[in-house]
């Protein structure tokens, strides 16, 4: 969700830039980097690690989340380029689709709710015990569908992202978005969701970049 449909990095840089005031300390684009894809325990962790005013563990992740799911519903958050698009044409396609997200299911209510987007399955990082690079939410969510994993394809933003879908056995696009990723065995680097499109087949590249089954 985040970085790849909807462009919320920057409601996530304002929200950790506002927790760490409070806990006394500065923040930087690339401590935010460093978090991308991860789970809300390890952003907390990495918080208080940076801290200079000591806070409950319950009570940073508190004012993190009630921060950023303020700051996307009163300003609402931009969907980023073809994702509208390509999830229109899975739905056409009738292809079963599940959004896997390391956010909590508070903000990702909020986004869902901001920009109209829909989702048949939603597994969010309180949904599971292990958070993304595990491959357990996409080993839940293609359970979730009633597909195996290999016959699905995850499009991601982050390493942890892209190691996860890998994990559980899935064809992953990636369109990087604050950190570089190299394309691998099973896994093709795009510059936007623009290049793919989706059918009864499943996600194909646009004809100018070749096409590659779903």
């Amino acid at each position: 969700m985040d970085g790849l449909l909807v462009d919320s990095e920057p409601l996530w840089l304002e929200a950790e830039t506002a927790v760490m005031t409070r806990l006394g300390a500065g923040w930087t684009e690339a401590d935010q980097a460093r978090l991308l894809g991860g789970s809300l325990d390890n952003t907390v962790g990495y918080l208080l690690s940076k801290a200079n005013r000591p806070a409950p563990p319950s009570q940073v992740a508190e004012w993190l989340m009630s921060t950023v799911a303020e700051l996307a519903r009163t300003r609402g958050v931009r969907v980023q380029p073809g994702a509208r698009e390509l999830l229109a044409q899975v739905e056409a396609a009738g292809l079963p689709h599940a959004l896997v997200t390391g956010s909590q299911r508070r903000f990702a209510d909020v986004v869902l709710a901001s920009t109209g987007l829909r989702f048949e399955v939603l597994v969010c990082g309180d949904d599971v015990s292990a958070t993304k690079p595990d491959p357990e939410p996409y080993q839940l969510a293609a359970k979730l569908l009633g597909v195996e994993p290999g016959r699905c394809a995850a499009l991601e933003d982050s390493p942890n992202g892209v190691a996860s879908a890998l994990a559980a056995g899935c064809r992953v696009f990636a369109v990087p978005s604050l950190i570089a990723i190299e394309p691998a065995p099973g896994l093709t680097v795009l510059r936007s969701l623009l290049e793919l499109t989706a059918g009864p087949g499943g996600l194909t590249l646009r004809p100018a970049q070749g096409t590659l089954g779903g």
